[in-house]
C-alpha cells in the first residue's frame, strides 16, 4: 500500500493514503486465498464491500443450502466500505426523483425502510458480536449562513413530509447545546443515525459471512460479468445469479465504463483531543455532524476522541480512474483542515494524523438502485452517492428478496416493490465531457458557498440552482 507524508503547518508528519486511518488503526486483515480455478456456485457476488457482504450474509441466513461465493479484487472493505466517514444514517440518493416518478407514498415507503435500516444494522452487529464502535447519537446538520438556514428549514420540512416526524429543528442555542460549531445559526437533528468504525464493521461482517459458509476469495479481480459467469484471471465462476456489488469501482468492469461515475471523497482525522478541549466543544451525544453547504462536509467524534472530517477534494479523475491506495492531494488536506478550524477554532493547533480518499458511485440521475434482470440472472446494487453505509444493507436485503422471488423460494415482499427496484438510468457522457462537467459543477458549488457567505442573503444563489439542474441532482 502507498503511504506518503505531508509537511505543511499542522499537517507535518500526517500519514497520507495507506488506504485509510481506519485500517491504520485496526490493521489490515490476513489475506484470504484467491479463486483456485474454475468453479460453480448458486450465487456469485462480485465485490467484497458492504453491499456484497451484506447480500451474502442475508442470502445464507434465508437459505443456508445456497452456495454463495464472493469475489473481491483486493480484500474485503478495501474500497469505500473501509474509507467512509462512519455515518450510518437514513439518507438515500434519489428520493425526490422517485417521488416524481412513482408518487409521494412510494418514496415515503422507501424512506421508512431506510429509517428502519439504521436499527437493522445496529441490531445485527450486536447479534453477531461485531464491535464496530457503534454509538446511536443521531445526525446533527448545521447552518452557518442565512442561505444555509433557509435550506435547512426546507430540508427539515421535506423530511417531515416523508414521515420522519421524530426529528427536531433547532435554533442557534439548541444547536450549541449539542455541538458548539462556531457561527452556527441553526440545526436539525434526527435520531436515525449512528457513528461507526467502518473497518471494524467490514471485518466483522466478512467473518460472519464465512461462519455461515460463504466462500470469499480475495486478490481476485473480476474482469467481465456476463450471463451465468464472472471471469477472473484465475478462473471463471459459473452461477445462475451473478450480482455486481462494485459501487465506485464499477467503471473498471468491461462494458461499464460510463455506468456509474467514480466520485472522490477525502477525509482527515486529528490526533486525540484532550478532555479540556472537548469540554469547550460539547459533542457529548457523539452525533454525526454535517452542514448545509453545497460542497458539504461530514464528521464524527471517534471512539478514541478524535475528529474525523471529510468532503470533496478533487472530485473526479479523468477516464474514471479509481484508486491509488487513498493518497490525497496536500491542497485537499489543507482545505479540510480549514473547515475543521472554521467549525472549531480551538483546534487551530491540533495536528492532523492521517489523510485519505476513496471513491463512491454516482449514477447520471443521482439515484441509488437495486436491480435483478430475471432474463439473465444478472443483478446489481449501488449508486449510493455517498450514503452507502446504511443503504448497502437495505440494498442487500432487497437483492436477497429478488433472488428468492426469482428462484421460486419466495414471492414479492415490501422490499421488492420499493420504487428504486429495477430503476433504469442512462450512461454518463464520454470523455472529456464528463471530466469537464464534474469539475465545472463542483467549482460552481464552491463558488456558490463563497458567494452565500459573503452576501449574507437568505436565498440560495442562482449559481447553485443552475448547477443542481445541470448535474441532475434535483
Amino acid at each position: 500500500m502507498t503511504r506518503t507524508t505531508i509537511t505543511t503547518a499542522q499537517t507535518a508528519g500526517t500519514v497520507n493514503g495507506g488506504i485509510s486511518f481506519w485500517y491504520a488503526q485496526d490493521g489490515t486483515p490476513p489475506p484470504r486465498e484467491p479463486l483456485p480455478g474454475d468453479t460453480t456456485a448458486d450465487v456469485c457476488i462480485v465485490g467484497g464491500g458492504y453491499t456484497g457482504l451484506w447480500t451474502a450474509y442475508y442470502l445464507k441466513q434465508a437459505a443456508p443450502f445456497l452456495r454463495v461465493t464472493v469475489l473481491e479484487q483486493k480484500f474485503c472493505g478495501y474500497g469505500a466500505s473501509g474509507r467512509n466517514g462512519g455515518w450510518l444514517y437514513n439518507g438515500i440518493a434519489g428520493r425526490n426523483r422517485y417521488a416524481k416518478l412513482h408518487g409521494h407514498d412510494a418514496a415515503a415507503r422507501l424512506q421508512q425502510a431506510m429509517n428502519a435500516t439504521v436499527t437493522e444494522v445496529v441490531d445485527t452487529a450486536a447479534k453477531e458480536g461485531i464491535d464496530a464502535d457503534i454509538h446511536q447519537g443521531g445526525v446533527l446538520e448545521v447552518a452557518y449562513t442565512p442561505a444555509q438556514l433557509t435550506r435547512l428549514k426546507a430540508f427539515h420540512e421535506a423530511e417531515t413530509a416523508f414521515g420522519e416526524t421524530d426529528r427536531l429543528l433547532l435554533g442557534a442555542r439548541e444547536t450549541a447545546d449539542r455541538i458548539r460549531v462556531t457561527g452556527a445559526v441553526g440545526g436539525a437533528w434526527t435520531p436515525h443515525g449512528a457513528r461507526i468504525h467502518p473497518v471494524k464493521l467490514a471485518k466483522g461482517l466478512a467473518a460472519a459471512c464465512e461462519a455461515l459458509g460463504v466462500r470469499i476469495h480475495e486478490s481476485t479481480p473480476v474482469t467481465e460479468i456476463t450471463r451465468g459467469r464472472a471471469t477472473t484471471p484465475y478462473g471463471t465462476v459459473r452461477a445462475p445469479y451473478v450480482l455486481r456489488c462494485t459501487e465506485g469501482f464499477t467503471a473498471g468492469l468491461k462494458g461499464h465504463k460510463r455506468a456509474w461515475l467514480p466520485m472522490n471523497s477525502s477525509m482527515i482525522v486529528t490526533d486525540p483531543i484532550p478532555a479540556s478541549v472537548w469540554a469547550e466543544l460539547g459533542w457529548e451525544g457523539r452525533e454525526t455532524l454535517g452542514d448545509m453547504a453545497h460542497a458539504y462536509m461530514y464528521a464524527q467524534r471517534t471512539a478514541d476522541d478524535r475528529i474525523a472530517i471529510g468532503g470533496r477534494g478533487v472530485p473526479y479523475r479523468f477516464g474514471s480512474r479509481t484508486d491509488n491506495d487513498g493518497t490525497t492531494q496536500p491542497a485537499t488536506v489543507e482545505a479540510l483542515r480549514d473547515i475543521l478550524v472554521r467549525f472549531f477554532p480551538q483546534l487551530a493547533g491540533t495536528r492532523i494524523a492521517h489523510a485519505w480518499s476513496g471513491v463512491l458511485g454516482v449514477p447520471r440521475d443521482w439515484c441509488a438502485t437495486v436491480t435483478l434482470d430475471r432474463s439473465t440472472g444478472l443483478g446489481w446494487a449501488g449508486g449510493y452517492v455517498g450514503s452507502g453505509v446504511a443503504t448497502a444493507n437495505l440494498a442487500a436485503r432487497t437483492l436477497r428478496d429478488l433472488v428468492q422471488q426469482d428462484s421460486g423460494q419466495g414471492g414479492a415482499t415490501d422490499l421488492t416493490t420499493l420504487p428504486w427496484v429495477n430503476h433504469k438510468v442512462r450512461n454518463w457522457e464520454p470523455e472529456p465531457f464528463r471530466w469537464l462537467g464534474v469539475h465545472a459543477l463542483y467549482a460552481a458549488y464552491r463558488e456558490a458557498d463563497r458567494r452565500e457567505a459573503a452576501a449574507h442573503s437568505a436565498t440560495t444563489t442562482p449559481l447553485a440552482r443552475l448547477a443542481d439542474r445541470i448535474s441532475g441532482r434535483h
